[in-house]
């Protein structure tokens, strides 16, 4: 039987683009239960491929620590999910139960889908090169958005339905579009940040990181011709900047940092790298006013926000430690107090987004590991810890790549809910299993090489 290898091909592109999909289909009546069920294509052809792809490989699987951590932690979590809320103190509803349950779980199924698949090299540098064109494809189209398209057509297309009406999201005072769909500067005029087809500016810039990762391994590894790798990592940080996302530019740099310590060999170049990204990130955060397209607020929309002004919590200055920040590091505080003082959490469901679009109290947001902890308690919280400590061990040393995107990607989940993003879910967890499978497959003297 084939192994489905295009099925990482197609969470690469297709979960790049399915809210601005999803968003056209509602706009065009495709609605409740019937966009429900479209936009569950990426679980039904996830739970196929594993029926396809375990029907084949449970005859030579070997198990590794990491599958039984990952195990341990998938089992707390649908533990955590069939215990009565009322044992627990949370609130969540059956639907956000359920909805939670996906989110906590897809990362499990994701690596299991790549443990099945165990890419070849040639497969794995064809996965690479989908996700390099994907990035640069989500760049071009943002950086034309921000300029070329008003925001007004954006408040009459069907992304303020898809994520009010749809998901159940309640955003304040842009129309119903996410708020951070703009930077808020604090003086009533509201600058353009790249949202791209994601309609987030944060899920765009994770796969920026990880694609500029990408890019750094393949310069280093490959010696790529200087007409293909400029431009195309040019245009990625270009996109990344854009986004106005600070701290997917200081996991940037982090990931180019362990890369270097990986890739010792190219440690100085790549040391060198990472402060520039710094440099230039500090220096674009102050000239995104002078360089960003402004916009403005509808009557409504600044009422709501001259109403809500007492709750900015800080100005929007500009700089590394704004409000936005500081609130970040607010809401890890408190998380972590709360998974402290309720160490056996709240139940699936009452943490971040989901709490937020079933309509109750959220009990931690923000940072992946406190809504883990709430989600699953804090042994489930430090079995995912553990489980991705475990995959780092194993694929770093043999495909720096993406063991730096999954430095990166830890380091973004202590202030944001990294796993709310499922192309980060399906791709870096199919790929990091895919790793793992190959890994162990292959003798030692030769794992090394199995890298990009």
């Amino acid at each position: 039987m084939r192994r489905p290898v295009w099925v990482l091909h197609v969470f690469v592109v297709g979960l790049a683009v399915h809210n601005l999909v999803m968003a056209e289909l509602w706009d065009a009546g495709v609605r409740g239960r019937a966009l429900d069920v479209v936009s569950s294509w990426k679980e039904a052809l996830l739970a196929v491929s594993l029926v396809v792809v375990w029907a084949g490989a449970r005859r030579t699987f070997v198990w590794r620590w990491c599958d039984v951590l990952a195990l341990s932690y998938g089992a707390v979590v649908v533990i955590w999910a069939l215990l009565p809320e009322s044992l627990l103190g949370g609130n969540a509803t059956h639907r956000g139960v359920v909805i939670g349950a996906r989110h906590d779980l897809v990362p499990v199924a994701a690596y299991f889908l790549g443990r099945g698949l165990a890419l070849s090299e040639a497969e794995l540098r064809r996965v690479c090169a989908t996700i390099l064109a994907t990035g640069v494809g989500l760049a071009i189209f943002g950086l034309v958005d921000i300029y070329a398209i008003p925001l007004s057509w954006w408040r009459h297309s069907g992304a303020p339905g898809w994520f009010h009406d749809q998901l159940g999201f309640d955003y304040f005072g842009l129309s119903g579009l996410p708020e951070n769909f703009i930077y808020n500067t604090g003086n009533e005029h509201p600058l353009r940040r790249l949202v791209s087809t994601f309609l987030s500016p944060l899920a765009s810039s994770y796969v920026f990181v990880v694609a500029l990762l990408l890019a750094a391994a393949w310069l280093v590894r490959r010696r790529p011709p200087l007409l293909l790798w400029v431009p195309t990592a040019t245009i990625l940080f270009a996109g990344l900047l854009w986004t106005h996302s600070r701290s997917s530019e200081v996991a940037l740099a982090v990931g180019l940092v362990v890369l270097g310590l990986v890739r010792r060999q190219a440690l100085v170049p790549l040391l060198a790298s990472a402060a520039v990204v710094l440099v230039v990130s500090a220096v674009f955060v102050k000239a995104y006013p002078h360089v960003a397209p402004s916009t403005t607020f509808t009557a409504a929309e600044l009422r709501a926000q001259r109403e809500h002004a007492h709750q900015t919590g800080g100005a929007a200055g500009g700089g590394f430690s704004d409000a936005s920040t500081s609130s970040h590091w607010r809401n890890l505080r408190s998380g972590v107090r709360t998974v402290v003082h309720h160490p056996q959490g709240y139940g699936v469901g009452n943490a971040g987004s989901t709490a937020l679009r079933t309509g109750v109290k959220v009990e931690a947001g923000e940072s992946t590991y406190t809504e883990l902890g709430v989600d699953a308690g804090l042994l489930g919280a430090l079995l995912f810890i553990a489980w991705s400590i475990a995959l780092l061990r194993i694929v770093l040393p043999c495909t720096a790549w993406l063991g730096a995107a999954f430095v990166a990607i830890f380091v973004l989940g202590l202030q944001t809910d990294v796993l709310g993003v499922p192309w980060i879910d399906y791709v870096l967890w199919s790929l990091g299993g895919a790793v793992v499978s190959s890994v162990a497959a292959r003798p030692f003297a030769t794992r090394l090489s199995y890298q990009e």
